[in-house]
């Protein structure tokens, strides 16, 4: 965790340096300045983690990379997104926004050549490396295969022994005996999603892209695979699309934003901060535009309005209690934890070689706040955009 957090800084004050003076960037700017002004520094420490890998060096990459001129793109007869006009550079690293269902995947299904404009031009530049990871992907595995065979597979010029060394950066190592990795030679169909999710960003790394299209990566993937992914990230010198619920992910990795919503693309000129206002202010629009469509005021429209309101109010407060019940266990557990590995007894007694697994279980305890905490304050902000009477 330091050290995720020392580069997470790093990223950052990078960041804040290049684009400070910049009209389009410095809010921005100004946002990672205020999180690095309220970020808590973590002391360092060591905890033991099986995955430590970088993007292989990508072949020279074209300017543009990729462009599409006025295109729409959808599912048979129904258009899902239109007048889409983009360009990828090198080295850019663009997040997508929106909401579910507004076309974000279908986005990046396009930019893959998954799916095929409707209308429009579509350019790529000589050389575009496209590297694609989603969901549905990991189904494409060969259940009969292990991780190793594919690897071959995939590059049946590469020295077995070079191979076998690469899969264990992502934890697949040997032929099972002893070991507490995924062994190398395990056919993929007793493979969990997380096992199935490493593989394939194994193979896609492999390939060397110079642009990336990452549709929710970490899905399925634990805490310390997902720390990798985001440093590996930050090292890599290609252009990113990435697809994330994960907001740190988001935060650490993208340079700009492009918001999808009502079947168009424009960039977003914010920060994740603004987008989650202007999602709270989306989302009370459409709850007042369904209880008064006309706009007319009366007895009957406001009594509908309040118990649409208390309705809307009643899952969100509802779930910050939930919340607020699994903050307080995580913590006591938390502070025991502290306690039990701040004693000096432990390094030295019988119990010295369970340090390494508290020190995780410890850091997934700081996971699981951090992220309920920034759950929590999200609730509340929508709270706030719907009255209580």
């Amino acid at each position: 965790m330091f050290e995720k957090q020392q580069r997470d800084i790093a990223h950052m004050e990078d960041y804040i340096r290049r684009f400070r003076a910049k009209a389009t960037k410095a809010r921005q700017a100004q946002s990672r300045i205020k999180a690095l002004e309220r970020m808590e520094r973590i002391a360092a420490a060591h905890v033991d983690t099986p995955f430590s890998f970088t993007f292989r060096d990508a072949p020279p990459a074209p300017d543009p990379l990729l462009q599409i001129e006025d295109g729409a793109v959808g599912y048979g007869d129904k258009t899902v997104l239109e007048r889409i006009t983009l360009t990828l550079r090198p080295g850019e690293r663009v997040g997508l926004l929106g909401r579910n269902g507004a076309g974000k995947s279908t986005l990046i299904k396009l930019l893959a050549h998954e799916l095929q404009l409707a209308s429009g031009r579509r350019l790529e530049g000589k050389g575009l490396a496209i590297g694609y990871f989603a969901q549905h992907q990991l189904e494409t595995l060969r259940a009969d295969e292990s991780a190793l065979q594919h690897m071959i597979r995939l590059d049946p010029q590469a020295r077995e022994q070079e191979l076998r060394n690469y899969l264990g950066s992502f934890d697949f190592r040997g032929d099972g005996l002893g070991s507490t990795s995924t062994p190398a030679t395990t056919p993929c169909g007793l493979f969990s999603g997380g096992e199935k999710s490493r593989l394939a960003l194994a193979l896609l790394i492999w390939q060397k892209p110079n642009l990336l299209l990452l549709d929710e990566p970490t899905n399925h993937l634990d805490l310390e695979m997902r720390h990798a992914l985001t440093l590996a990230l930050q090292d890599y010198e290609g252009a990113m699309v990435l697809v994330s619920h994960d907001r740190a992910l988001l935060r650490t990795t993208c340079d700009r934003f492009l918001l999808v919503d009502d079947g168009r693309i424009q960039p977003f000129d914010g920060d994740l901060d603004d987008y989650r206002d202007w999602l709270a202010t989306h989302r009370a629009e459409v709850a007042a535009a369904s209880v008064c469509p006309d706009q007319v005021v009366n007895k009957a429209t406001r009594k509908a309005d309040r118990q649409a309101r208390i309705l809307a109010r009643r899952p969100l407060v509802k779930e910050i209690e939930q919340i607020d019940k699994r903050l307080a266990a995580w913590n006591r557990e938390k502070n025991t934890l502290e306690a039990r590995l701040s004693d000096p007894a432990l390094y030295t007694g019988p119990q010295a070689g369970e340090v390494p697994m508290l020190n995780k279980h410890l850091a997934e305890l700081v996971q699981h706040i951090e992220e309920a905490e920034l759950r929590w304050l999200e609730l509340h902000e929508i709270l706030e955009t719907i009255p209580a009477n």
